[in-house]
């Protein structure tokens, strides 16, 4: 049947062939973002002789462009450019946070609990599961997509159902919700700090919690997790059909008393981080409160990426000494440079991205099209005397930015490097017709999720399409994009109408992260 929807699939896969040529056309993300750092550059010269102005809707300043064709903007350009670069928020948080998670990982700790995961549930919830460990999976970046999304179709062939409905499963949940998860990642860091830099274009104080859509996306995890499934029963796995191909059911091992015992060492460690942090949050004197019992601003608050590499570390260390997978410090150190290796690319990508970001700043340029865009848009959605509209009448703005995202997704796969460029545009627009930072994010999140798994640009694209090689030889682009669709269009859906309830209802989408955006007085102009 796959290998059917391969050869009937000619429209698509002139689609995706398209969007293939499109993607590969662009440059490398850190070449892009150099040439955009040139460009803002020589526009800033053009918008100064044009006389590009905007009247800040606070204090009624006149807001001007500044030329870095100057020469205060070349001096500018030459003694700030490693502060730049080290000073860029999200840079020190997603390595920081990556040395715990690299421990965790090197130990094998993360692969030990979604074998676990998997392993001991029952054949009735198995669908359920996979998926669900999938979302949980992106917690450690990568390993979803290496150790998953192969275990999955191993465990689906070894049940009796075709093994690519597994593998699909497992890959809607790793990559299609990616952000979704019970437990913070990586990405949150990486994307508040990014959101950060972007709303002090309008508020050079406010601040992005690294933990600001965790509400939402820990109620996210378990509706994406229940699409995921609906979507594999009742679709992909009737689509399929009997699997007829000639691969081997492979034995999924359990866990052997080594790894059994480095769980329990890792539990314990797990339990004793619990209650320290309940004993230092829950009396109104603990000591991680912050100033005057506040807990959304609390050191736990604020430190949560610290939290992260330490409890990750810790655990990570723990299991490593049951398991006998750490012998002594050096296959610490070990873990965490591997983790590093990981980041090279990374790091070149924030060189580039901190100054395209920090001109933009400097240029005024940011302020300018977030007021422009800002009048665009009330002109739209806003009364006619001017005051603030209602959040009914935002919605469809946030339903199209989603789809906005995952168009762009399609041809630019970094998640990090699509919103270092969307971020600066979107997030003071939005603030200046009343919408959070926080929100704009999320909204962000849900785009760059949905359409991961049928963008050729996607890092791990070429991989997903071996493994399913295995079981279906003629298996290629058109045969990805055709099972994996479905996951899409119902993930869009689902994820779309959770976030119209959440604005209905006016929820908060994390702590210390409303929905609404209040303008303070008298902002100083950048």
């Amino acid at each position: 049947m796959a290998q059917q929807a391969s050869k009937k699939g000619g429209l698509v896969n002139s689609f995706l062939g398209t969007i293939e040529k499109v993607g590969n056309a662009l440059p490398h993300p850190a070449s892009l973002f150099a040439i955009l750092a040139f460009m803002v550059i020589i526009l800033s010269g053009i918008m100064a002789e044009l006389d590009f102005i905007a009247k800040n809707p606070t204090t009624n300043e006149i807001i001007e462009p500044f030329s870095l064709l100057s020469v205060e903007g070349l001096h500018m350009m030459l003694t700030n450019m490693v502060k730049n670069f080290t000073g860029f928020a999200p840079l020190g948080v997603v390595l920081v946070a990556m040395l715990g998670i690299g421990i965790a990982e090197g130990s094998g700790l993360i692969g030990a609990l979604i074998r676990l995961l998997v392993v001991r549930s029952p054949k009735s919830i198995i669908t359920f599961v996979v998926v669900f460990a999938g979302i949980i999976s992106n917690t450690a970046s990568e390993v979803g997509y290496v150790l998953l999304v192969p275990l999955a179709a191993i465990i689906f062939h070894a049940f009796g159902k075709h093994p690519l409905a597994g593998l699909a499963a497992a890959f809607a949940g790793v990559s299609g919700g990616y952000s979704a998860n019970l437990l913070l990642g990586t990405i949150d860091p990486l994307l508040s700090g990014l959101s950060e830099e972007a709303a002090q274009i309008i508020d050079p104080t406010y601040t992005v919690n690294p933990a600001a859509n965790y509400y939402f996306m820990f109620v996210s995890t378990f509706f994406i997790a229940l699409a995921g499934t609906f979507v594999t029963e009742k679709i992909v796995i009737p689509r399929l059909g009997e699997y007829k191909g000639d691969a081997e059911k492979e034995e999924v091992k359990p866990l052997s008393p080594a790894e059994k015992k480095g769980l329990r060492y890792a539990t314990l460690v797990s339990i004793a981080w619990l209650a320290i942090i309940l004993v230092g949050i829950i009396p109104e004197e603990g000591f991680l409160r912050g100033a005057n019992g506040d807990v959304l601003r609390s050191p736990l608050m604020k430190g949560i990426v610290s939290f992260i590499f330490l409890i990750a570390a810790t655990c990570g260390i723990a299991y490593g000494k049951g398991a006998g997978t750490i012998k002594n410090d050096a296959d610490i150190m070990n873990g965490m440079g591997e983790s590093m290796k990981t980041m090279g690319i990374y790091i070149v990508l924030v060189f580039f991205a901190a100054q395209f970001v920090a001109y933009f700043k400097w240029t005024n340029l940011g302020m300018i099209v977030a007021v422009k865009g800002a009048e665009f848009l009330q002109g739209i959605i806003g009364t006619p005397d001017g005051e603030t509209t209602s959040m009914v009448a935002k919605i469809p703005l946030m339903i199209g930015f989603i789809f906005i995202t995952a168009l762009i997704n399609l041809v630019m796969g970094s998640a990090s490097a699509k919103w270092t460029l969307m971020a600066p545009v979107f997030i003071p627009m939005f603030m200046l017709i009343g919408l959070s930072p926080e929100l704009t994010q999320v909204v962000y999140r849900i785009g760059d999720s949905v359409t991961n798994i049928i963008s050729p640009m996607m890092s791990y694209f070429a991989l997903i399409v071996a493994f399913m090689q295995k079981y279906d030889k003629n298996a290629g682009i058109g045969t990805i994009i055709s099972t994996m669709l479905p996951y899409t269009i119902v993930f869009m859906l689902v994820w779309t109408a959770l976030l119209v309830v959440w604005m209905l209802f006016a929820l908060p989408i994390g702590p210390d992260a409303p929905l609404i955006y209040s303008l303070p007085q008298n902002i100083p102009v950048q």
